[in-house]
């Protein structure tokens, strides 16, 4: 049984839904027409009836309908992935990750790649922020990360995304009430964050927009990521100074106010790499990342 003739089958049996398929069957020589009777001479049933005027799937030819369906599918993913191996793109590529910013952008890519490269597995590597992450790509440990921007040398970045620094607070608190609330408002204020040891840019962020504004802040509980953290906003432990992709993370109780004034700071994401990496399979899924996570166009100018 030939792909083809299998091919020709379905492509019939779809056609009916339109009307369009009586007028091909009904020409006996035609290459479709040869298909179909060589297919059916193969499985020893008949697959279709055919009348003067009509065209209908037998009992054998409706059972034969999805299991062909799937196999095709079936033949054109090992078709995508024998290409994928003549062109180098297979192997395992890391991707280091943390925060809200690569929550938003991290499906978009790995369904991309799943889709477009099935020869590359992504190995996905959760509360890597910025420091440990430029590290490990330095280092070669780690092939792509999630970073802010700016990066150390011998590392490219491309910005994917711009993220402003929103604050998160339980609806019951007074600063819920505001539209919009200044920096200088948090002073005093419990606030939760990012530990210390892990070198998050958001954390450094909030703390240089605490001390421009005049004082330094109060940390009082330090939360491994940001459901943990909104989950402490929630429970009136303190309040959050997060990236506005945070507010895609819905809990009870919790509400986001934009931070006022025209020096809050804005975080250029990035995904970085090592410089000179020639991994095919990197620049494959870097190639499947300019398509789908483009450029902003308010990004700083990327590195590299």
């Amino acid at each position: 049984m030939e792909l083809r003739h299998l091919s020709g089958f379905v492509a019939v049996a779809e056609e009916l839904h339109f009307g369009r398929a009586a007028d091909r069957l009904h020409i006996a020589q035609s290459p479709l027409s040869q298909q179909i009777k060589l297919l059916e001479r193969d499985l020893g049933v008949k697959l279709f009836d055919r009348t003067t005027r009509t065209v209908s799937l037998t009992p054998a030819g409706q059972a034969l309908l999805e299991p062909a369906r799937r196999l095709l599918a079936d033949a054109s993913a090992v078709r995508r992935t024998v290409r994928a191996a003549h062109l180098g793109e297979v192997g395992r590529v890391s991707v280091g990750f943390a925060g809200a910013s690569s929550y938003s952008a991290l499906p978009l890519l790995t369904r991309a790649v799943n889709s477009q490269l099935p020869g590359i597995e992504l190995v996905l590597e959760g509360q890597t922020y910025t420091g440990e992450a430029l590290r490990r790509v330095a280092d070669g440990t780690l092939d792509i990360g999630f970073v802010a921007l700016p990066v150390r040398r011998g590392i490219t970045a491309r910005v994917v995304r711009m993220e402003r620094l929103v604050l998160a607070l339980p609806d019951s608190h007074p600063l819920a009430a505001r539209p919009e609330v200044p920096v200088s408002e948090l002073a005093g204020e419990p606030l939760v964050t990012f530990p210390l040891s892990r070198e998050s840019a958001v954390r450094e962020a909030m703390v240089q927009a605490c001390h421009e504004a005049g004082f330094a802040p109060r940390i009082v509980q330090e939360a491994p990521d940001s459901y943990n953290m909104l989950a402490l906003v929630g429970a009136g432990v303190g309040l959050a100074v997060v990236v506005a992709s945070a507010r895609n993370i819905h809990l009870e109780h919790v509400v986001f106010r934009p931070l006022a004034g025209d020096d809050v700071p804005v975080l250029p994401i990035a995904l970085g790499w090592r410089t000179g990496n020639r991994s095919a399979a990197l620049h494959a899924v870097l190639r499947v990342a300019d398509e789908v996570l483009p450029v902003p166009a308010d990004a700083p100018d990327s590195t590299g």
